[in-house]
């Protein structure tokens, strides 16, 4: 498969399962925009790695909670590649609070990186799609927590929600453009944002109990389902997750 020629933005691209996708991308042929909001280091080193595999990618650092900075991203990508086919809107956030100690602010934070910026992003994306004559990839970073429900997460698991019907609503919407909207739903993924339960042995061993595979999945794993999901094969999918969580939502304790 080849992304030869393809252009595509990833938001909160220079860590975590974000890094591993815009690496994905570029592995394809792809030319990548990678979106941050800090570490510009981390970006620059990101850069010279897709550049060392043949391809293009510049860093825009843009707040995707901002609708002005998504557009940004969008008018970036043009301006540098000359047209946008894929949008993978992966920045997210979470909070750790349950419904009874989530502060406003907590909840506008997450809801704001999370689900908005994935809604504008999703729009931005596909009126440039639109513009260039149709088609392109929109492919939304959700959660297993989009449908199963995580007790002392909830603005997260309600975000994730959002995206849930953001993917199938927009995808139906979208399908005459000839634009995909796919989410990709992982379960527990070994990045900084998990590095608490990575290190205490205890918690690591009761979580990988509740994966039929047994393990957390690589960043890797999950970016080279967005790199299928941004090719040729997956030309019949749309308005739908793909769960990469290693059988977690259909674990049972048994009766």
């Amino acid at each position: 498969m080849t992304l030869k020629g393809k252009v595509a933005i990833v938001t909160g691209g220079n860590s975590g399962i974000g890094q591993a996708i815009a690496l994905g991308l570029a592995e394809a042929g792809a030319n990548i925009v990678i979106d941050y909001i800090a570490h510009p280091e981390a970006t620059k080193a990101l850069e010279a790695q897709i550049v060392a595999l043949g391809d293009r990618a510049i860093g825009v650092e843009a707040d995707v909670s901002q609708v002005a900075d998504l557009q940004k991203l969008v008018q970036q990508a043009v301006s540098a590649f000359g047209r946008l086919d894929i949008m993978v809107n992966n920045a997210g956030v979470e909070t750790r609070t349950s419904v009874l100690d989530t502060s406003e602010d907590d909840y506008e934070k997450v809801l704001r990186i999370n689900l908005k910026s994935a809604f504008f992003g999703t729009q931005l994306a596909a009126k440039q799609m639109i513009a260039q004559g149709g088609n392109g990839r929109i492919i939304n970073i959700t959660s297993v927590h989009e449908d199963l429900p995580m007790p002392g997460n909830t603005a997260y698991c309600l975000s994730k929600g959002g995206i849930r019907m953001l993917t199938r609503t927009a995808g139906v919407e979208l399908a005459p453009h000839g634009i995909l909207v796919v989410g990709v739903g992982p379960g527990a993924v070994a990045t900084p944002i998990n590095l608490v339960t990575m290190t205490d042995p205890q918690l690591l061993a009761r979580l990988n109990a509740a994966i039929p595979l047994g393990r957390m999945a690589k960043p890797e794993e999950i970016a080279s389902v967005v790199t299928f999901l941004a090719g040729d094969g997956a030309s019949y999918l749309t308005a739908t997750t793909i769960f990469a969580d290693g059988g977690m939502l259909q674990q049972s304790p048994g009766l």
